[in-house]
């Protein structure tokens, strides 16, 4: 069976059909540790001490631990394609005791080593990229299905065809859930193949029946006005810096059975879940409409 270790808060009743212990990894692991386990599938753990914590007291009593980390381990200036054979961003004399975006590589790293250290050979390194789908409270996906569905003209960032990787949450789970099954072993890269950006947002209007227009903006002019890559406008990243998002080589994961579904089935389950939301609650990602509009209107202006 499986069992979900958490501190009750965002799921106080638990999963239905799951076993539920209740604690904190940061505090105390006594509830889990005592018990024999056949694998750990880790997904919250960023800060290093934390990890080792975590990956050092069950190392007796668990037969394998499988770490959620991510593609932020390998440096910007990482030639692509990107394998797991990488290069991977230095570790500094200290990192900070909480995640900041600023040392997210490194103490994903950081809390790689710890994995490795507490389980040799029982450890599986699963490095994800952006993971998308329903529940994603990022945003940086959502923004896109609740924009293109709302319609009008819309602020498209770089070019139609430049090339994005994703990956559905639904997918990742099923194959972390397939390789404990396998008990498989090492580092792997997991994220979703290429995409021309072009593609998501005319899926994203076919799935809503939407009927938008769409000013696809460059790169250079975007950057002169200011706007922000990946957060203000998701999925961008400029041309030249995004081999992180565009050029990750994932061939070891689909030896071993990593699947991703039709983007439509992406789209549309994001779709379904964000019209449950509140339409008030603002969004964590991408443009507010009136920097849109103004951007947009700048962008004609200088055009005419």
């Amino acid at each position: 069976m499986v069992t979900l270790f958490h501190r009750g808060q965002s799921l106080p009743n638990g999963l239905p059909g799951a076993g539920n212990v209740i604690g904190d990894r940061i505090e105390d692991l006594a509830s889990i540790k005592d018990r024999a386990w056949d694998a750990v599938i880790d997904t919250s753990g960023t800060i290093p001490s934390t990890v080792e914590k975590s990956a050092m007291e069950l190392s007796e009593c668990a037969g394998q631990y499988l770490y959620v980390s991510s593609i932020s381990v390998y440096r910007e200036d990482a030639a692509a394609p990107i394998d797991e054979s990488s290069p991977l961003v230095d570790l500094p004399a200290t990192l900070p005791a909480e995640v900041t975006a600023e040392a997210y590589g490194a103490q994903k790293v950081a809390s790689e080593l710890a994995v490795l250290k507490a389980f040799g050979e029982r450890a599986a390194i699963v490095r994800p990229g952006l993971i998308v789908g329903p529940y994603d409270r990022s945003d940086r996906f959502t923004h896109w299905v609740r924009r293109v569905a709302s319609g009008g003209t819309i602020l498209a960032p770089g070019k139609p065809e430049r090339l994005i990787q994703f990956i559905d949450v639904r997918d990742l789970a099923e194959w972390m859930v397939l390789g404990i099954e396998r008990r498989i072993v090492g580092t792997y890269n997991a994220t979703g193949p290429g995409v021309e950006m072009g593609d998501v947002l005319e899926e994203c209007a076919s799935v809503a029946d939407a009927k938008p227009k769409f000013v696809w903006v460059p790169d250079e002019w975007l950057l002169r006005e200011g706007v922000g890559p990946w957060m203000e406008l998701p999925l961008w990243v400029p041309q030249g810096e995004d081999a992180l998002v565009s050029a990750v080589d994932c061939s070891r994961a689909i030896v071993l059975g990593l699947h991703c579904r039709p983007l439509s089935e992406t789209v549309r389950a994001t779709l379904e879940w964000d019209r449950t939301r509140p339409r008030d609650a603002p969004l964590q990602a991408g443009l507010d409409s009136e920097r849109e509009r103004r951007l947009l209107e700048a962008w004609n202006a200088g055009r005419g």
